[in-house]
């Protein structure tokens, strides 16, 4: 198991870098120009994946938000609830924002984007 590197100079948290031309493994600060060389040339990557259920969840929360704004203009497709949250958020292999619309009804928590 890798644990986290510290700069001995500012403190800051040292990233892997590659050096090509070395064909080395180093460990560099972001913040000022330290590197040192890597005691080992693995580098471990965490991957954290949800299940349906738990961004069905997420979403189900997002409701009950008080701090996102909410409009009484839309009607939900699925209930005919008269309430909705909304939020901008740049969706899956688009390039542009896309505004959500999250349902309010507890019983419900329908999503649509306009």
């Amino acid at each position: 198991m890798s644990t986290m590197k510290f700069c001995c100079e500012c403190n800051n948290i040292l990233y892997p870098k590659e050096d090509r031309e070395e064909k080395i493994l180093l460990f560099a600060c972001r913040n000022c120009e330290h590197q040192e060389v890597a005691d080992d040339n693995c580098v471990y990557r965490n991957e954290i994946h949800h299940s349906v259920g738990e961004r069905t969840q997420v979403l189900q929360d997002v409701a009950a938000d008080p701090t996102l704004p909410r409009t009484k203009s839309v009607r939900c497709a699925q209930c005919n609830h008269g309430e909705a949250v909304f939020f901008q958020a740049t969706a899956r292999g688009e390039e542009g924002m896309t505004l959500f619309f999250v349902c309010c009804n507890p019983n419900c928590g329908y999503r649509w984007r306009d």
